[in-house]
């Protein structure tokens, strides 16, 4: 990545700039309530639609289909001053913005990236993954989600899990068994499932937080074309290989940014609690503070990767890892400067401790989400450093 911008990027940063200070008034300033799925949807697809009008859906997605072809730098800028400004977070549409599309534009057909992407792009569609199941979760080669080839459908039936934003859904990335014979990595299909199909059951589940993000997903003999497998029957592990590569390496990227925001509204806790008096305090917010602009210089890595070679490759991995570590640290500091306002969610003290408690709760899935440590520290072993491959 280039440390200076030049002058054809600063014009763009300004653009931005003067666009979001111009639309970010008008936008409602809390989005609906978490329980409100229907109006969350409303929320997250409309400010896609603001963005896609605007010019800046799909920053690095080619123009043919609605992006705008920017360089990774725009594409950096894009992200680090709509975190900057506080603009709505990608939301429900994260899987279809984050994961599904850009692998789609990777290794789908034209007339597949041609149907799906601009839905995408305009907000018209939100997308949800079916890949865990409650037998496959870490070891998700071992899913047993059958498909059956009858004519030009394929016929699915199995249970899927963790299924984010399921219940207002109108596609799902799936994985789904097509030779139940082959090595377990050999015989995955990855399509295009859509969710008015008939045969689907969607039960969602309440985390920890209370919310219901995720869903359990039943499929009953659900007849999904041909035409929506992604890539060449029994290849889909390569295909999903993809997808990880981008969940890892670039969908946290704005979270990341956020993540800057969270340690400089911990210093201000800090100091109102007296905690800052600490010099264990003071000097864990400095080294947290580091490694989240090491992190950013990481993704910057991985983000020009991925515009070059077309996936983010193990360095998403790498940057899982890290990230994983610090937020842990960030989330036990913050509890450790909150005292007792970190028992509950809500802000009696008025200490922005909801925000800090919630962020500490959300930790406990980052060592599960997008690929377990385990997981992780196996492929940058094995694919980076050359170590023998597990048995």
């Amino acid at each position: 990545m280039k440390l200076a911008l030049t002058d054809q990027e600063v014009a763009f940063r300004d653009e931005l700039r003067a666009w979001l200070a111009e639309t970010l008034p008008t936008v409602p300033p809390e989005p609906p309530h978490d329980d409100d799925w229907q109006a969350k949807r409303a929320y997250d697809t409309g400010w896609q639609r603001r963005l896609y009008e605007a010019g800046y859906a799909g920053i690095a997605w080619p123009k043919e289909y609605g992006g705008r072809g920017a360089s990774p730098t725009e594409e950096l800028i894009f992200l680090e001053e709509t975190e900057k400004a506080g603009a709505p977070y990608v939301g429900c549409n994260f899987v279809g913005t984050l994961h599904a599309g850009p692998t789609i534009g990777a290794e789908a057909t034209p007339e597949q990236k041609a149907k799906y992407l601009p839905g995408v792009l305009k907000g018209d569609n939100v997308w949800c993954q079916g890949f865990s199941e409650p037998g496959a979760g870490s070891d998700l080669a071992s899913l047993r989600t059958k498909a059956v080839l009858d004519g030009d459908h394929y016929v699915v039936t199995g249970q899927k899990i963790w299924t984010s934003h399921a219940q207002i859904a109108d596609y799902c990335e799936l994985l789904v068994r097509t030779d139940p014979d082959a090595p377990k990595h050999r015989g995955i299909t990855w399509m295009v499932m859509p969710m008015d199909t008939p045969g689907i059951d969607i039960r969602p589940m309440k985390t920890l937080a209370g919310t219901s993000d995720f869903s359990e997903m039943f499929l009953d003999e659900v007849r999904i074309p041909v035409e929506n497998r992604v890539g060449d029957e029994n290849d889909g592990w390569r295909v999903a290989m993809v997808t990880f590569s981008f969940e890892r390496g670039t969908a946290f990227v704005s979270e990341l940014l956020g993540s800057f925001r969270l340690v400089a509204d911990l210093a201000e806790v800090a100091r109102k609690t007296g905690a800052w008096d600490d010099d264990h305090v003071r000097r864990e917010l400095a080294i947290i503070a580091a490694e989240l602009e090491a992190q950013w210089a990481l993704t910057k890595r991985n983000v020009s990767r991925a515009a070059r070679f077309g996936t983010a490759g193990v360095g998403g991995s790498v940057f899982k890892l890290a990230y994983h570590d610090t937020k842990v640290r960030l989330g036990d500091l913050s509890m450790e400067v909150l005292g007792r306002a970190g028992l509950a969610l809500d802000d009696p003290a008025g200490l922005s401790a909801v925000d800090h408690v919630e962020r500490r709760l959300y930790t406990l899935s980052l060592s599960i989400a997008a690929g377990t440590a385990q997981i992780q520290k196996n492929i940058v072993g094995e694919r980076m450093l050359g170590l023998p491959r597990e048995r």
